[in-house]
């Protein structure tokens, strides 16, 4: 596979885009983690809230408990305490659902801080590059296969614009056509060298 140009310009350019886009992709995961550390930061007052609900619950309970024992009124007075203990057993709940949605919260946020600006990097960047490397490696193999040259010489024809064509030979098609071993050559130089790969076509 040849993920690289042959030409050092070109093979440049690659170099320098493909650590960019690795730098990118490491800034933005960053960025991902420390926005979800900072929202579950706020899961604090959750455990906060939960923790006050479980000591005030804790505590009428055991008044409730202590009262209750309390011959001929125990009943009576045990009641009030009962009923502080359920809202401390609903500020408990509270504090731990309130934890519960900031961690899906900042889960959410940073999965998709962290996920969209990196698949976008990828489609932009990445996808171009396997098809350069597919396409590099698939020419190399062409070329080593009989009759490959004249397969390039054709795709040449048929990709490269007039310009480049004309530059090749006044009518290229026709001696594709007829067989002119330079020509071919010469065309499939072009394509070669449209996909990166400095490859030496033989013109004999």
């Amino acid at each position: 596979m040849q993920l690289y140009a042959d030409h050092p310009a070109r093979r440049a350019r690659q170099v320098t885009v493909d650590v960019l886009s690795l730098a990118f992709i490491v800034v933005w995961i960053a960025i991902a983690v420390w926005v979800y550390q900072l929202i579950a930061a706020f899961q604090q007052l959750g455990v906060q809230m939960q923790d006050a609900g479980a000591g005030f619950r804790s505590t009428m309970v055991e008044l409730g408990d202590t009262l209750g024992a309390v011959p001929l009124i125990g009943s009576g007075i045990r009641t009030p305490f009962d009923g502080a203990s359920d809202a401390g057993a609903a500020l408990e709940a509270a504090g731990q659902s309130q934890q519960e949605t900031v961690l899906a919260a900042a889960t959410l946020i940073g999965v998709f801080i962290g996920v969209v600006p990196v698949v976008l990097i990828l489609l932009v960047w990445l996808l171009p590059r396997v098809r350069f490397a597919v396409r590099a490696t698939e020419a190399k193999k062409v070329l080593a296969t009989p009759g490959g040259a004249d397969l390039l010489a054709l795709r040449a024809l048929a990709s490269q614009n007039l310009t480049a064509l004309s530059q090749v030979s006044a009518d290229p098609a026709a001696e594709w056509r007829a067989g002119n071993t330079t020509t071919v050559a010469l065309l499939a130089q072009l394509q070669l060298s449209e996909l990166g790969v400095r490859t030496r076509v033989d013109r004999s």
